[in-house]
């Protein structure tokens, strides 16, 4: 999985960048199939602001937080992400079919 980190006014310090890396390792427990993650981190004013567009088979999944504290933020952000990842996962799994079939009964 490769994460891609961006701040719009906010410089990328190691620890940040350790922290983000760190939070998004845990969409890759839940869903195997992430391949890449753009992270953007902004600050608008007072408020911190942190969104991500991951890319998974066969969907994009984006969600934002903001925050007062740039690490609330994240952790938001993820939660987020981590439940629409799962409910991707759900959904593709659903519909691979399990191999039963509704039977028909014939009238007679």
């Amino acid at each position: 999985m490769q994460v891609n980190l961006t701040g719009h006014h906010v410089d990328i310090t190691d620890a940040l960048r350790a922290y983000v890396d760190e939070k998004i390792a845990r969409l890759e427990r839940h869903f195997d199939h992430v391949t890449n993650v753009h992270v953007i981190l902004s600050v608008e004013k007072l408020d911190k602001k942190a969104e991500a567009t991951v890319h998974v088979a066969g969907a994009d999944v984006f969600a934002d937080a903001v925050h007062q504290d740039m690490y609330a933020a994240i952790d938001s952000l993820v939660d987020k992400l981590d439940r629409q990842v799962i409910r991707h996962k759900e959904k593709v799994k659903s519909h691979r079919g399990n191999g039963h079939r509704e039977s028909v009964e014939v009238a007679g």
